[in-house]
């Protein structure tokens, strides 16, 4: 690789602060936040709002929308178009 043409890639944590969980990872993502890891050693951290751990195509708690059946559930509350 050419040097100062790619970003630096390294070690860092991401936290999924909704599920309060954390995985270390290697990223170009860079941060001045810290965390000390398990291992003793301190990696910058990456906030973020959902991951695998939270997600509900994940977790299970995934809705499925019924797009058939909005037009009719519409027309039932606010009557069907009348001709002019």
């Amino acid at each position: 690789m050419r040097k100062g043409t790619h970003p630096a890639y390294g070690p860092v944590v991401f936290r999924d602060r909704a599920a309060n969980h954390a995985f270390l990872t290697r990223s170009t993502m860079t941060s001045d936040k810290t965390i000390e890891w398990g291992d003793g050693a301190a990696y910058p951290v990456v906030d973020v709002e959902i991951s695998d751990v939270s997600h509900p195509f994940h977790t299970g708690t995934a809705r499925v929308l019924d797009t058939a059946g909005r037009v009719e559930r519409f027309e039932r509350r606010y009557g069907k178009r009348g001709a002019a």
